[in-house]
């Protein structure tokens, strides 16, 4: 599967964003670029789409940046895609032929399940760092 950079750099954004999530700060775009190593430029673009799409907020000036519009939990890995590149989930398959109809419906299924996964895939999910301890009291 190819996944595009402008949809790895907005799922790692979005991430970093969500460590933040519940805290007064608002995360600059410069510290968004630094921490992932992205140039800004492009993040800017991305950051824009995120924020048509409804996933972020952006405060302009001097003390401005970003910030979810929603719970790390309440986004899915689906919008994500949705918003940045939704070609990923096109599906375009032929059932010509004797046995276009069995393979298209195979292509189909596979096509379900792989939705579905992006849909169970949480933003939460994807700002846990690994090593990261979790303690339950």
């Amino acid at each position: 599967m190819r996944i595009s950079q402008k949809l790895e750099y907005a799922c790692r954004a979005l991430a970093q964003l969500a460590k933040r999530h519940g805290t007064p700060t608002i995360t600059r775009l410069e510290e968004l670029a630094q921490r992932e190593a992205v140039s800004a430029n492009f993040l800017v673009q991305i950051l824009n789409d995120l924020r048509r799409a409804g996933l972020v907020e952006s405060k302009r000036g001097k003390e401005g940046g970003y910030m979810l519009a929603k719970e790390p939990a309440a986004i899915s890995l689906k919008e994500i895609v949705d918003a940045i590149d939704p070609s990923l989930l096109a599906f375009t398959v032929s059932s010509e032929g004797e046995s276009g109809a069995a393979v298209a419906q195979s292509w189909k299924s596979l096509a379900a399940a792989f939705q579905d996964n992006l849909s169970d895939i949480t933003l939460a999910k994807l700002a846990i760092t690994p090593g990261d301890s979790m303690f339950y009291i």
